[in-house]
């Protein structure tokens, strides 16, 4: 070859990575579509949304960040398609991989509507950062983000959400609530025995217990006692707080006895303690744990008092029937095995009701499954009606003209059925499958009653014909998890985090009131004055007026999310989450 002739390249027969710009105007839109997605939910948090649509709103607007991000991915990511495929994959190898080490109150579900939004997050800022640099740099810089944000979540355990959905995050290696109890109770060598402090034979309800959920015919109504609502001079009196396992369920007092239910590790425990002290006098455990990420650990209903027997409902679908003063068992059922359904998303939350001779209970089984009613003395099955397949509420007592019946709420609608024999007789139809509904109808008059969820608002209905009628339907008061309380013609209840008062003839908000997060309340029928305790455990007094929200003092009775319902005996307030018991005695009137 002679000297100054130029000899053409030689082309490779693969490319080389080499730097593209990647149509970086398609990088920037989706910058602004991870921007939109986080202004949105952001946004959703300040809307006081129902918390089920709070719930589908989240899910969607990540699954549609998601889909948004994939398509882009292969569509104008840049690159061979090949390795754009090699990445996905890759990628979802990764949370594969970090599911097996991500803790069970994460799990996989917290990777996808969590990690996903973030680490997409980072992601699309990372490739219009280096949208100059090689295929390379920006595939294995992509890798390394979703490893980090696997990385991290391994190192962090989910202590549930609040009513807002927000969920409260802790270092793994921290101990829990739950962890603290139970190594406090193995180092605590006076507690006592469960069956050693028992002294009486039977255990009989006299005036003034708290004998059902939510008190006398489940109204949320105390009667008989008036107290002094100038908290600033006179506060109610701590007579003792204790560390408690985790439970949504109440409490009963019957005479010097208060009973709840808790989960002790891989054990759900019926607890009886002494109601003076806290201490403990017997426990009765099934060896079986109920646990979602959102709600945590232990039961979700709440035990039934009746003729000096203990009716408890277990997270997991065991029925028990135990004796009050020894925690013997009478006799246990598996609904599960009775009813053939499937355990709830967030267990099963019915509390037991014992109403002439038969225990009826939701199951949310097939055909006609769903109500079971049980024989109270022998547990023998009794009846079973269709009740709808998902439902967290209870069965409730109510007197239509009369004739006393059971009315139950579940997402297909409100039932009623006749307690001895079973019978169907009426149904009002509100069908909202897989809607979860939770409050407790409410009678309002001889042939009126209540009932609502977040996505019904509140109903009434009047059942004077044989078929049920409609009076009036309110968007006003949407309750959640949380009862509401009914006096002179009106009704008081959370409306999501907010208080509120409508008029119980129309349906109109009378106001709107404090922020108390999604809290319980008890209503002091003699002196119109409610009870509201917080989601954060701070007890509220509030006057149960319909002109305007008055509040009239409050105090903190104790520490952490507090959904479950309170109760009052003989002047003594008692409170639980699912962290702390106490009891304070309520200072007297004069």
């Amino acid at each position: 070859m002679a000297m100054g002739s130029s000899t053409p390249p030689v082309e490779s027969a693969a490319p080389a990575i080499q730097a593209t710009p990647n149509r970086p105007r398609l990088v920037w839109a989706l910058l602004v579509l991870v921007a939109f997605f986080w202004a949105c939910f952001v946004g959703l948090k300040q809307m006081n949304l129902p918390i089920y649509a709070g719930f589908f709103s989240t899910v969607g607007s990540v699954a549609l960040l998601t889909l948004v991000f994939t398509v882009w991915w292969f569509a104008a990511g840049g690159g061979w398609l090949r390795d754009r495929a090699l990445v996905f994959v890759s990628l979802i190898a990764i949370v594969a991989v970090f599911a097996r080490f991500i803790d069970q109150s994460i799990g996989v579900m917290g990777f996808i509507f969590f990690g996903l939004p973030v680490a997409i997050s980072i992601a699309v800022v990372w490739l219009l950062a280096t949208r100059n640099r090689s295929a390379a740099v920006r595939e294995l810089g992509m890798l390394a983000i979703f490893a980090l944000v696997g990385v991290f979540l391994s190192f962090v355990r989910g202590d549930g959400i609040d009513g807002e959905q927000n969920a409260a995050i802790r270092w793994r290696w921290t101990k829990s609530a739950e962890e603290l109890y139970l190594a406090g109770r193995k180092t605590n060598a006076s507690a006592p025995d469960a069956k050693s402090a028992v002294t009486k034979p039977t255990l009989v309800a006299r005036p003034g217990d708290w004998t059902e959920f939510r008190g006398e015919n489940r109204r949320g109504e105390v009667h008989g006692l008036k107290i002094a609502t100038d908290w600033e001079s006179h506060p109610p009196k701590q007579v003792w707080r204790h560390r408690i396992g985790p439970a949504w369920s109440s409490m009963l007092v019957i005479g010097d006895r208060l009973f709840t239910q808790e989960q002790r590790g891989e054990a759900e425990v019926v607890l009886c303690l002494n109601a003076s002290t806290g201490e403990e006098v017997w426990a009765h455990q099934n060896q079986t744990r109920w646990y979602d990420a959102q709600g945590g650990a232990g039961p979700r209903s709440s035990p039934t008092y009746s003729d000096g027997r203990i009716y408890t409902f277990g997270g997991t679908g065991v029925l028990n029937c135990l004796e009050a003063a020894t925690g013997n068992v009478c006799w246990s059922r598996d609904l599960i095995a009775d009813s053939g359904a499937p355990k709830p998303m967030w267990g099963f939350s019915s509390t037991p009701l014992v109403v002439d001779g038969v225990v009826v209970v939701y199951a949310g089984g097939k055909g006609d499954k769903g109500l079971l009613a049980y024989r109270d003395k022998t547990g023998e099955p009794a009846w079973s009606v269709p009740a709808g397949p998902v439902s967290y509420s209870s069965p409730q007592v109510v007197t239509v003209q009369g004739k006393r019946q059971v009315a139950f709420l579940s997402d297909t609608g409100l039932v009623g059925v006749d307690p001895p024999t079973g019978k169907m007789l009426w149904e009002h139809k509100a069908a909202a499958p897989q809607i979860w509904r939770v409050a407790l109808p409410r009678q309002i008059d001889d042939a009126g009653i209540v009932f609502g969820s977040e996505d019904l608002g509140l109903v009434r209905i009047d059942l004077a014909k044989a078929t049920p009628e409609a009076k009036w339907d309110s968007r006003a008061l949407r309750p959640a998890y949380n009862d509401f309380v009914s006096q002179d013609g009106y009704i008081y209840g959370f409306d999501e985090g907010f208080f509120c008062c409508l008029d119980a003839a129309t349906g109109k908000r009378q106001w709107k009131g404090g922020r108390y997060g999604h809290g319980q309340a008890l209503l002091l029928a003699d002196q119109h004055v409610l009870l509201v305790i917080g989601e954060t455990g701070e007890a509220f007094l509030v006057a149960a007026r319909p002109d305007r929200h008055e509040e009239l003092g409050h105090f903190q009775a104790i520490e952490g999310k507090t959904w479950n319902h309170p109760a009052i005996a003989h002047g003594n307030l008692y409170v639980r989450n699912a962290e702390e018991i106490a009891c304070y005695q309520l200072p007297a009137a004069k």
